[in-house]
C-alpha cells in the first residue's frame, strides 16, 4: 500500500490545530456529552428491538447466565485493548513507522510521535475502531440466539460511544484544508497545513 505518512513537516507547513482532551477541559466535556448521547440514542434503539430488561432476567439455567456475564465483562475489558490496536493497525497500513501504546490513567491510547497522516488516511485512522468493532458487533448481535442480544449491545454501546472522541477529531477534519497532515501521539493531536488555517 502506498504510504500516507510522512516523518518531517514539509518546507512551508504551520501548525493549524492543537487538541488535547486532557488539558482542553472545554473540548473533553463536548467529547463526554457527544458520547453519553450516542449511548442514550443507541440504548434506546436497542431497547426497542429487544427490551432490555431481557438481560437482568434470569433463564433458569445459572450456568448460561454466568456465562453471559463473564463474557461480557471479559470481552469489556478486551475490547479496550482491540480498539487501540485497530487504529495501530490502520497506522501501519498507511506507512506509520513507529506506533506506541499507553494509558493514562483515564483511558488507552495508541500514537505516534514520528508520523504525519494526509488527512483521507487519517480519516480511515480514526473511524477504524468504530467501524470494524461496529460490523462485528451487528452481526453477533443479529445471529446470537436471543438471549445474547444484549450482551453484545453493551458492547457495541461501548464501541460507539467510545469512538466520541474519534468522531469528533474526523469532524474537525472536514473542517481543515486539504493538505492537512495530523501528528497523533495518542494523547494529544496536531494539525499542520501550508494552505490555510484550522478554523
Amino acid at each position: 500500500m502506498q504510504s500516507h505518512a510522512l516523518q518531517s513537516l514539509p518546507e512551508g507547513y504551520r501548525e493549524i490545530l492543537h487538541l488535547d482532551l486532557q488539558k482542553d477541559k472545554k473540548t473533553a466535556t463536548v467529547v463526554n456529552v457527544l458520547a453519553v448521547v450516542l449511548a442514550v440514542v443507541l440504548g434506546i434503539v436497542f431497547h426497542l428491538m429487544v427490551p432490555i430488561s431481557s438481560f437482568f432476567r434470569t433463564t433458569g439455567d445459572l450456568a448460561a447466565d454466568l456465562l453471559r456475564l463473564l463474557v461480557l465483562l471479559v470481552a469489556m475489558a478486551a475490547y479496550i485493548v482491540l480498539h487501540e490496536l485497530t487504529h495501530a493497525a490502520a497506522m501501519k497500513c498507511f506507512g506509520g513507522v513507529q506506533v506506541k501504546f499507553g494509558f493514562t490513567g483515564i483511558y488507552a491510547f495508541a500514537g505516534s510521535e514520528k508520523d504525519y497522516f494526509d488527512r483521507p488516511a487519517y480519516r480511515i485512522i480514526a473511524l477504524a475502531p468504530v467501524v470494524v468493532w461496529g460490523v462485528i458487533f451487528a452481526l453477533l448481535m443479529a445471529l446470537l440466539p436471543r438471549e445474547w442480544f444484549w450482551t453484545m449491545a453493551w458492547l457495541q454501546l461501548t464501541n460507539v460511544s467510545g469512538a466520541a472522541g474519534d468522531l469528533y477529531v474526523t469532524w474537525k477534519l472536514h473542517k481543515v484544508p486539504r493538505d492537512t497532515l495530523v501528528r497523533d501521539t495518542g494523547v494529544a493531536m496536531w494539525m499542520y497545513s501550508a494552505s490555510g488555517t484550522g478554523e
